[in-house]
């Protein structure tokens, strides 16, 4: 997605280049930017593209270890794309003691995937998070943004399904 073949160095090149300078342009000269800087890039790409790591080290002289380890150490950042559906599942102590455990294991068995992976079709991701905040509800997951709630395993796979018929 972010690479869109190789210059004239032979150095991997960026795409949206011009949005990536807006973004530097942004915060040049503004000490302690780079976790704004991350952010804006994660909005431009969904997630944090080697290659653009590599142009923000290159433009802003920050050196890529570093830029590496605060995209690492910060949970809000994602090195690898994810799926149109990100499915947030509570592990909270009120859904993990109602039954969330059983739920991933209906997600991961019905997408073939595991916590923190996309579906081949790139779909669905399952993110494990620690509260909704919705422990009336428990067990409970969020799909874009919406709470479905006193989850069974069957009724996981019944939501799931159904997202995935709606897409085809």
């Amino acid at each position: 997605m972010a690479c869109c073949g190789c210059n004239d160095n032979g150095n991997v090149a960026v795409k949206d280049v011009d949005k990536l300078d807006q973004i530097l342009s942004k915060y040049e000269g503004v000490k302690g930017s780079l976790i704004s800087i991350l952010q804006d890039v994660q909005g431009l790409y969904e997630y944090l593209p080697i290659e653009a790591l590599n142009y923000v080290s290159e433009v802003t002289g920050i050196k890529l270890a570093k830029i590496y380890g605060v995209a690492t150490f910060y949970t809000q950042f994602r090195l690898d794309p994810v799926g149109k559906h990100v499915i947030l599942l509570c592990q909270g102590t009120a859904c993990h003691v109602n039954g969330s455990k059983a739920i991933e294991e209906a997600i991961c068995e019905e997408l073939e995937i595991n916590e923190g992976e996309t579906t081949k079709d790139g779909l669905f991701t399952l993110t494990n998070v620690a509260c909704l905040g919705c422990c009336s509800l428990s067990p409970v997951m969020m799909i874009d943004g919406e709470v479905y709630g006193k989850l069974t395993p069957k009724k996981t796979r019944e939501i799931l399904k159904t997202i995935r018929a709606e897409e085809e």
